[in-house]
């Protein structure tokens, strides 16, 4: 029930075929992620690909993975391991809620699940149902434990969907990490966005940018990549109009 991609010329990735796999949010919010930071955190990995591309990207020089499904946390640690990269990536089998890094990262990402409990249908397959639904903590709880972990004037970044930004802005206000750049995220032309990149500042004052709309594909068939899109499948990074 496994597969191994390769993702670039530099990483393999192991994938569980019945499982949550690679996709755009992931690629996308690892080339979001701008600047080099020391400590990094990712708040629920997956397969760990988000991590390891950020760590051959050098944005970050090490970072901590922490997975609540013990069966992610070991494919992560698989990954790293395959990928030469373990002796920088510490993966961590814990719920973010209970792990103990007072004021130890310097950025902490995430791409968390983005419906609640109560909405949309639930997956047959629980660990599908726990990445997708607010199971182990919701928006509310990752902004937290953010707040936590973060030192001051540290770096919150995440993808989220647009149906729910409202509820991540909230969040992360309530714990004093104020949003400081938002990109949203088309499908093409004549699409609502339909997911959103957000960064915030831990302790940060309150200013705003908010970029262009990233439009993924230029036609409605899907199949030609927008100039921003290319750019960002060749250099791992947005285009500089996109920074801050």
């Amino acid at each position: 029930m496994e597969r191994c991609d390769f993702v670039n010329d530099r990483l393999r990735l192991i994938q569980q075929t019945d499982g949550l796999t690679f996709g755009t949010d992931a690629l996308l919010l690892a080339g979001y992620i701008s600047g080099k930071y020391g400590r990094g955190c990712e708040f629920g990995s997956g397969s760990g690909i988000i991590s390891m591309l950020l760590l051959t990207r050098e944005k970050i020089k090490e970072t901590v993975v922490l997975e609540v499904q013990e069966e992610y946390a070991v494919l992560s640690r698989r990954n790293a391991e395959l990928n030469g990269l373990d002796g920088r990536m510490q993966v961590v089998h814990s719920d973010i809620r209970e792990y103990r890094g007072e004021g130890e990262f310097d950025i902490i990402y995430t791409n968390p699940p983005y419906m609640k409990t109560s909405a949309g249908k639930s997956n047959a397959l629980e660990k599908k149902n726990i990445a997708r639904h607010e199971v182990c903590g919701d928006i509310y709880d990752f902004c937290e434990a953010a707040r936590k972990m973060l030192k001051y004037g540290g770096c919150f970044a995440a993808v989220y969907r647009t149906d729910r930004l409202i509820d991540i802005i909230d969040a992360m206000r309530k714990n004093k990490i104020e949003p400081k750049r938002i990109t949203f995220v088309h499908a093409d032309t004549e699409s609502e966005p339909s997911m959103a990149l957000i960064e915030g500042k831990a302790g940060g004052k309150c200013g705003l940018t908010v970029t262009r709309p990233l439009i993924i594909y230029t036609d409605k068939s899907h199949k030609s990549y927008g100039e921003d899109m290319n750019y960002i499948m060749e250099n791992g990074s947005f285009p500089s109009a996109y920074k801050r």
